[in-house]
């Protein structure tokens, strides 16, 4: 990626209320962390999106000072997606995107609605910071 070029990452799942939220938010602390505020561009929705994030993931990350309280889950389209260089899928996508213009990646993430703190915490916590570590190299 040359200096002045964008990259633009986007993270989709079915309701847009649990890892597609956490993933998000992980990428945002990442790219804030690494000072690619201007260069990097993150996008996330789902394909049926939910009212409302599901509260063990809003009470998961506000114990990392990641405040999603107030984000309410989004639709998404093919268009918007097929716009990014990188979209990550949790596991749960049926998309057809334009796999020759957008690197797909599905990382098969357990589903954090109704799974206990402690799971959510351990696997989905520790599986999306890991995955948006190896993004965040690319």
């Amino acid at each position: 990626m040359s200096a002045d070029s964008t990259m633009k990452f986007g993270f989709v799942c079915v309701q847009n209320a649990g890892r597609s939220q956490m993933s998000t938010a992980f990428a945002e602390r990442e790219r804030e962390r690494r000072g690619l505020e201007n260069s990097t561009k993150i996008l996330t929705g789902g394909t049926h999106p939910a009212d409302h994030v599901h509260e063990e993931v809003v009470t998961v990350m506000g114990e990392l000072d990641i405040d999603l309280s107030d984000r309410t889950p989004q639709e998404v389209s093919t268009k918007e997606l097929e716009s990014c260089d990188v979209v990550a899928t949790m596991g749960c996508s049926t998309l057809e995107l334009d796999a020759e213009t957008v690197d797909v990646r599905d990382w098969a993430l357990d589903d954090p609605d109704g799974q206990d703190m402690e799971q959510v915490r351990t696997s989905s916590g520790s599986q999306i910071v890991a995955c948006v570590s190896r993004m965040s190299d690319s």
